[in-house]
């Protein structure tokens, strides 16, 4: 029976090229449009799933609580917080501290053979850990033994990527390499681990790992082994027993807290609680603003989720709307079936065959289009995912189970509408579309359209928010700068020299020293109050430490009072430039009276004076997602993690070839290397950018899909309507009479859906602007454009179908008549 209903499907199908091809394409994109965003799906939500105690594995969360202001959570504590809590509760069986090495970018990692050129690399994603780090974490090791390798002190666990860029194909275990770090100082290492990345993706995204003992780290965490208040820095994790009730334990911290920081807290003037949070928790939580690497967006999840479910579901209304309208050509067949006997059951079976049947077909093509589209997803998504047919079984299984639904769902409705046909009607040739059912296929259309239109106005609402990020004045001059980062003694030390030698040059504008710049991460901040406040009224105030020209070299104004310059010479460490959110948080009442002022930070009962010696203009440090907070900078001399050189337009490459020629001068040793201002700092929208990308893409479907759907109603309303198009032209009616009177019933459709979908698409919008603290305002001039593409694409559309039905030779149309 089941063979029968499938020969007959074939049969159908190949009896109906045109409106199967329409079908088939429309399923066969929109199952693979929900491959490829199952597969992403599925690659966010499988994060720390490959540890073998992930279930038992917490990240220890400090929230900041001060009077006045908004809790802010971080996933960092104090350097002795993890044995403390191992020591008080016998629930913690393991505990370990992971540290960034956050002042750098890259780190230089060098390897210098018996024979043979010395090989350097900068390196990224590198980190401290402890010696327990991977008795709590299971990584595949290729070489060494995991549980004690980062045992010793100056001991290196590396990745086999890196192991392969330094040693080759020669084994890496034991080799001596030197790593030189602006975080944790210069160093020779042994290599005494080497672990391959898995498939499966993890939170702690790692090239290599330094044994935190052996470092200039070590001496600083033992300065602070009784300090729970303050360098909020590391990130800690704890291994708890099998079966422990996470939130009974974390009910016990606000007690463990009073007794180890409640008297460096109050004298600090804030307050902190802390919190656990599952490792399987770690990527998707919107608990932490930031973490080892960035958390996913769950409302980008949802996005993403809802295009791939609503993009299935316009391939189905095409499948439903075809099938339905088309019902006059296979009316005489099911009046034939159920006069010779088959039952209603027997017919939905045979129409819902033919729908799986087609389903089938459409899923063979997507796994290929899926297969095919992949790499290029990857690159727009920035993941790594993968398919394959012999490790992914699982996953083709539920890509056929979801096939199947759709076969189900699809024909559904057509299978019951055509089984209910009555023969006797039938037969005599009175079958007609009721209204009910024209009225279904109309809202089928306006559905269809609605997601359509939703997906156009989010695709060019992201798309002017993008431009805006990029476009903004940020308060500094971005481009033309060039980044050198200074990652070693060597090249902190030339500073003064290569700076006085390069701005000897016509093509340099400016030259400066700083520890941050724009746009990257900024650990260094302070509670600072000003005269007459206690601690307790700080600020958080983020700080950067500059030399005397780097504020003319980015170009930030002054508001009131000056700059620093190399003719101030009364200026010391101690002075200070605040920005005028600052001025304000701090409570002057006007950018000019804040100059001069005194400015205080009391750490660990030492305070520390500033004197303010000008106000500038607010800048963004930060990317347009937060907003700017008070910010301050401090003179320095020396030290200076980058050099940032403002170069005139013109030829880039030849500045460029200068600048390593001057650096080869005063540093031989160490790899040149140097980004651009501007990139750095849109590299901040990498996850908005893709988002666009995505939305892009899917909404291009998402309408080519719809228009194949339009497409087909349309090329059977003018093949239904043939004589009556005939008998009007043999009356007189123009061409463009006739196209009108094909065409105005769908665009009233496609109107109607714009109507319905702009208040949907401006809600959903708005509150994916919501993240942003600067933003471009939805206007109407979106819902304008939205509205002229829907009715373009639409008109295009039916437009060809209604020209060919009208330009017909009304002869050929009566003949029969």
């Amino acid at each position: 029976m089941i063979k029968n209903y499938f020969k007959i499907g074939w049969r159908n199908m190949m009896k109906n090229k045109f409106f199967s091809f329409i079908n088939i394409f429309g399923l066969s994109v929109g199952l693979a449009c929900c491959m490829l965003i199952a597969l992403y799906l599925n690659y966010e939500t499988s994060y720390d799933s490959q540890h073998k105690n992930a279930s038992n594995i917490y990240q220890v969360v400090t929230a900041f609580i001060q009077k006045g202001s908004k809790p802010v959570k971080m996933p960092n504590t104090p350097a002795p917080m993890g044995d403390a809590l191992k020591r008080e509760f016998p629930e913690v069986v393991e505990s370990a501290r992971l540290l960034k090495l956050f002042i750098e970018d890259k780190t230089i990692v060098q390897y210098n053979p018996t024979s043979g050129e010395r090989k350097s690399f900068l390196e990224e994603k590198g980190f401290l850990a402890d010696a327990s780090f991977f008795k709590i974490f299971t990584y595949n090791f290729t070489e060494g033994d995991a549980a004690n390798a980062l045992v010793n002190p100056r001991t290196i666990v590396i990745s086999q990527k890196l192991a392969e860029k330094l040693f080759g194909a020669q084994s890496a275990l034991n080799k001596v390499i030197h790593v030189n770090s602006n975080t944790n100082g210069e160093q020779d290492y042994t290599v005494t681990g080497v672990f391959k990345n898995g498939k499966t993706p993890s939170h702690i995204d790692a090239n290599f790992f330094l044994s935190v003992n052996g470092g200039n780290m070590e001496g600083f965490i033992k300065r602070q082994a009784n300090d729970f208040a303050s360098n909020n820095m590391f990130y800690t994790y704890i291994l708890l027993k099998p079966g422990t009730n996470a939130a009974k334990l974390q009910a016990k911290l606000p007690a463990f807290m009073d007794k180890y920081a409640s008297k460096d807290l109050k004298n600090m003037g804030f307050q902190k609680e802390q919190s656990l949070i599952s490792l399987q928790d770690i990527h998707l939580s919107s608990e932490v603003e930031s973490n080892v690497t960035p958390p996913a967006s769950k409302t980008y999840l949802y996005v993403l989720f809802s295009i791939a479910v609503f993009t299935l579901i316009i391939a189905c209304i095409n499948f439903m709307n075809l099938s339905t309208a088309r019902s006059s050509k296979r009316s005489s067949e099911v009046g034939v079936r159920k006069v010779l006997g088959a039952e209603k059951s027997t017919l939905i079976k045979q129409f819902l065959g033919e729908s799986i049947l087609m389903t089938l077909i459409a899923f063979i093509f997507a796994i290929a289009i899926t297969l095919i589209l992949l790499p290029l997803f990857n690159q727009l998504s920035g993941r790594e995912i993968t398919l394959s047919v012999s490790q992914d079984l699982v996953l083709f299984f539920e890509f056929l189970v979801m096939a199947l639904i759709t076969g189900v769902l699809a024909g559904s409705y057509p299978a019951f509408y055509l089984s209910s046909f009555n023969p006797v009607k039938v037969l005599k040739g009175k079958l007609t579309n009721s209204l009910a059912v024209v009225a279904v296929r109309k809202g089928l259309v306006v559905f269809q359209f609605i997601i359509s239109v939703v997906l156009i106005v989010a695709s060019v609402v992201i798309a002017r928010q993008m431009n805006y990020m990029r476009t903004a004045d940020l308060g500094f001059a971005k481009d033309q700068q060039i980044i050198v980062p200074l990652r070693t003694t060597t090249a902190k030390s030339a500073y003064a020299a290569l700076k006085a030698e390069l701005q000897e040059n016509s093509q340099v504008i400016s030259i400066g020293g700083s520890a941050y710049y724009p746009g990257i991460f900024n650990p260094s901040d302070n509670l600072i109050y000003k005269e007459g406040q206690t601690t307790a009224e700080g600020k958080r105030t983020r700080l950067n430490y500059v030399d005397d020209n780097f504020l003319q070299t980015l170009n930030i104004q002054p508001l009131a009072g000056r700059l620093f310059g190399p003719d101030f010479h009364s200026d010391t460490s101690n002075s200070i430039i605040i920005n005028e959110k600052a001025a304000k948080e701090f409570g002057f009442s006007s950018a000019k009276d804040a100059v001069n002022k005194k400015l205080f930070n009391k750490f660990q009962d030492n305070t520390t004076t500033f004197t303010i010696v000008g106000v500038v203009k607010d800048f963004h440090y930060e990317d347009l997602h937060l907003p700017v907070t008070p910010y301050g900078f401090m003179l320095n001399t020396a030290g200076f993690n980058y050099m940032v050189i403002h170069a005139k337009p013109g030829n880039m490459a030849s500045m460029l070839k200068t600048i390593e020629t001057s650096w080869k001068k005063y540093d031989q040793n160490d790899p040149f290397d140097y980004s651009f201002l501007d990139e750095d700092f849109d590299k901040n929208y990498q996850a908005d950018t893709r988002l666009a990308g995505i939305v892009g893409y899917f909404t291009v479907v998402a309408i080519l899909i719809s228009c194949l759907g339009l497409f087909g109603l349309a090329a059977f309303s003018a093949e239904q309507r043939t004589k009556e198009i005939g008998v009007r032209k043999v009356l007189g009616a123009s061409v463009k009479t006739i196209v009108s009177l094909l065409s105005v019933d769908f665009l009233k459709l496609i109107i109607a859906s714009i109507i319905i979908a702009s208040p949907i698409a401006w809600w959903l919008m708005n509150k994916w602007l919501q993240e942003f603290a600067y933003r471009k305002d939805i206007d109407w001039t979106i819902f304008a454009y939205t509205a002229t593409i829907a009715v373009f694409i639409g008109l295009i559309t039916i437009g060809s179908q209604a020209l060919k039905a009208a330009l017909a030779n009304p002869v050929k149309s009566l003949r029969s008549e």
